[in-house]
């Protein structure tokens, strides 16, 4: 082991008994894993220097092949609905939370490891994770950093040289995320309906212990708290629908009580706007469809409340939910007039515009980014001609155009995109895809010429992708 592997690890989750997790190993591959791709952006938050990258051990250790100095692995055990029904038991099921580390600002980060075997939560499942979805999370994970939306991190992908059987054989690997908290709603979850109403405090005064070290002494401290959780789901909602992301599978166990995006499976970014858009080809009802997405999450909001009533009286909990509706209006329309460029927020600017959007197909992330350019913004259009009526009026609004640019992105992780990155790299063990689109993905705002068509819609031959929850 060479120095610049020794992280210090502090396992306070680890620390609350084993009831909370299982521990144990994570489940080596018969051949020697491979680093396909690490971001050494990520590898800052837990001080950890970039030159490990070649390091012989790095692809060992953050693959679980070999054990990372000082790490004490787990498996999280919560519960959770899914589509809208109570699903039990489930938990980490091809995930180890590997520990926690502090890093020299005194951040707390979860390194975990995705894909590493099964657990005694996997149910029918391997355990393992496949190259395309690994590759998609580890740069989404990253774009939507680099859009300023709360999420989780990925540090690095790890090939396994051995194949996972999903719809066909595929090229299996491991993703590396890091996180201040992978707790979810369902943790809380889990405790309740199994009648351990002093785990659900335990868990919260842990949460309320690393994150809000403010509140601790406080009378009220979990009404506070569960304020504060409510506050960042409408935001963080509310910064989804601004930049027309689609999360895809919006189930308990994958909100995250830190209010940060968390697990990436079947998401979208979408091209031509659609209200309506479903990015989950398993979501045959549309519960998760991009318009409803601040629905579901106060859905969820309520099953947390549920959750923690050992710690909040339902009354209070109902008086606190009822401020989530206008949490997440306020902050999506100061986020929309920002797009915008107008200083006073003007809803029947934004209706006409979204509805114009709507009925014409219009691309939604170039829509708002060619606002700077009108003449370029009309082809945007199937009929400029009442596309330029909405200009005129918008223009007499005197919008600060000059500022556009820096708010407007100009790439999304359109699934087309993320397509190519997964194409390569699965026909033709070629990464440098993946190393452009997270270039692009950590600058979002600035131009990049040479990449000009990696901004644009699908082509023909990519267009209507939908995926999975399959990974």
């Amino acid at each position: 082991m060479t120095a610049a592997f020794s992280l210090v690890f502090d396992h306070q989750f680890n620390a609350l008994g084993d009831r909370f997790y299982t521990r144990m190993q994570p489940e080596a591959f018969s051949v020697s894993p491979y680093l396909i791709h690490a971001n050494p952006n990520a590898a800052a938050l837990i001080d950890l220097d970039p030159a490990t990258f070649s390091d012989s051990q790095f692809p060992l250790y953050f693959s679980g092949n070999q054990p990372l100095p000082g790490s004490d692995s787990l498996a999280m055990v919560y519960d959770g609905h899914q589509f809208g029904i109570y699903a039990g038991q489930l938990g980490d099921g091809r995930a180890l939370l590997l520990g926690q580390v502090r890093n020299g600002r005194g951040e707390w980060w979860d390194i975990q490891l995705k894909g590493a075997g099964r657990t005694p939560y996997s149910r029918f499942g391997d355990g393992r994770a496949v190259l395309r979805s690994s590759i998609r999370e580890y740069l989404c994970s990253e774009a939507m950093h680099g859009l300023g939306i709360p999420t989780t991190r990925a540090l690095s992908i790890v090939g396994t040289n051995e194949k996972v059987i999903r719809e066909k054989r595929e090229p299996g690997a491991i993703l590396t995320r890091l996180s201040p908290s992978h707790i979810r709603f369902g943790h809380f979850e889990h405790f309740f309906y199994t009648d351990q109403p002093e785990a659900v405090i335990e868990l919260a005064d842990h949460v309320m212990r690393l994150f809000y070290p403010h509140l601790i002494d406080e009378p009220d401290r979990y009404r506070l708290w569960f304020n504060d959780v409510v506050d960042k789901t409408a935001c963080l909602i509310a910064e989804w629908q601004s930049v027309g992301f689609a999360h895809g599978v919006m189930n308990t166990d994958n909100m995250s009580i830190l209010g940060l995006t968390i697990d990436y499976g079947p998401f979208g970014f979408m091209d031509a706007y659609d209200p309506d858009l479903i990015c989950n080809h398993s979501d045959h009802e549309g519960r998760y469809a991009f318009g409803r997405q601040p629905y579901i999450g106060l859905w969820n909001l309520h099953a947390l409340a549920h959750a923690l009533q050992p710690l909040i009286s339902w009354d209070e909990s109902t008086e606190i939910l009822a401020t989530y509706d206008r949490i997440l209006k306020h902050h999506y329309e100061r986020l929309m007039m920002t797009k915008l460029g107008l200083s006073i927020f003007n809803e029947s600017i934004l209706i006409e515009l979204l509805t114009l959007m709507a009925r014409q197909g219009s691309d939604y992330t170039l829509t708002f980014r060619y606002l700077t350019e009108p003449t370029r913004w009309l082809t945007l259009f199937k009929d400029p001609k009442s596309a330029e009526q909405w200009l005129t009026a918008y223009l007499q609004l005197n919008p600060n155009l000059a500022q556009l640019n820096k708010i407007n992105p100009k790439y999304v992780l359109r699934n087309w995109v993320a397509e190519l990155a997964i194409r390569d790299a699965e026909d033709d063990q070629d990464y440098r895809m993946i190393e452009t689109v997270l270039m692009l993905m950590q600058a979002p705002y600035d131009d990049h010429p040479d990449w000009d068509f990696l901004a644009k819609p699908a082509p023909e031959q990519f267009e209507g992708l939908c995926v999975s929850c399959s990974s």
